[in-house]
């Protein structure tokens, strides 16, 4: 009974220890192990392991030979010393993959363009040549309607209604297409 007795005065006279350690030199301890990892959460695990290492060891704490706060801000030094050399032995983590991005394909494959395009130029060519010449002018040149007209030689009004059913003849053809095909011509 008395061993317990005293084992739990002695628990308490620890846990006073570790208090008074925090109280005095906490903010020292935090500040620089700050400024050794440069991450506040490490910091902070550091300075809690510093003073379990002291409840650990509390005769050279009360042992009078040398200073308290060198102790302990050189147990917390060589504790991050001990974590930026085990972190430079290890390989770097991966991060875990989610399997849903894992299937979806970084960048579209270049074999639709190449189909789109061929589907295209099928469409194209069962337009009338009229009809092709004004998409031609527009779409792929570039040219505003007056410039189509005067470049094909008919009047503004017939370039606007060629390009209008020659659209929709490309509509059409696309009935029964894949949606981003029909989504291309709308």
């Amino acid at each position: 009974m008395a061993g317990t007795r005293s084992g739990a005065r002695q628990g308490a006279a620890d846990e006073a220890l570790i208090r008074t350690l925090y109280e005095e030199h906490g903010a020292a301890l935090l500040a620089y192990a700050i400024r050794l990892t440069g991450d506040r959460a490490a910091a902070e695990d550091v300075v809690q392991e510093t003073l379990i290492r002291a409840w650990r060891n509390p005769e050279v704490l009360t042992n009078g030979l040398g200073s308290v706060r060198g102790w302990l801000l050189t147990v917390e030094r060589n504790l991050i010393t001990d974590r930026f050399r085990a972190r430079a032995a290890r390989p770097a983590e991966v991060a875990e993959v989610n399997e849903a991005l894992a299937t979806v394909p970084v960048a579209h494959d270049h074999a639709d363009t190449v189909v789109e395009s061929m589907v295209m130029m099928e469409a194209l060519e069962q337009l009338s040549p009229d009809h092709r010449a004004v998409l031609h002018s527009i779409y792929f040149q570039g040219s505003s309607v007056a410039e189509a007209a005067a470049q094909l030689g008919v009047p503004a009004g017939t370039v606007k209604s060629r390009a209008h059913y020659a659209l929709r003849a490309l509509k059409q053809s696309y009935t029964g297409r894949p949606k981003a095909l029909k989504e291309a011509v709308a």
